[in-house]
This record gives structure tokens, sequence and C-alpha cells, in this order.
């Protein structure tokens, strides 16, 4: 099973649909709350380049937002990643 990382934000509608894809798929994610932690920020930050949320990561790979993550559900590619 592969590391699934996500950076979230409380109250963050985009943060819950990118968890309920992933719980729906019966993978486990690290949520790393981040929107109130300057240093838990800033290193979602260093490491995607983007200041929304969710950003998430498989195996150290940055996959980006919830609209990312849904773009590979939607084209197939979202299951290989996730070792489905």
């Amino acid at each position: 099973m592969p590391k699934i990382e996500m950076y979230t934000k409380a109250m963050c509608p985009y943060c819950v649909r990118a968890k309920a894809l992933l719980k729906k798929k019966g993978v486990k994610v690290i949520d790393i709350p981040a929107a109130m932690d300057r240093d838990k920020r800033k290193e979602m930050n260093e490491r995607s380049g983007r200041n929304t949320f969710p950003q998430t990561f498989i195996d150290g790979k940055h996959i980006g937002g919830c609209d990312d993550l849904f773009d590979l559900e939607k084209s197939g590619k979202l299951d290989a990643m996730l070792g489905l």
C-alpha cells in the first residue's frame, strides 16, 4: 500500500471530498492539518508549490488538489497509483 499524505484545512469542502474519495477506495490517508500550523503550511508550500487545500502526495509524489485527484479517478489512473 502506498503512503498517502494530505495537507488539509478544517471545514474545507474540497478536503472532505478528497478524503471521502480515498476512503471509498479503502486506503489510509495521513491527514496533516496545516491551515493553522505555520510550519506545516510552509512545508506544504515547499513540497507542492501551492497554497490551496488539500494538497495530496502518493509515495512522496505530488498529486495536487481535489480536482487533480478526481481527474486521476476519472481517467482511471488513480487505482494504479494506489496499487488497487
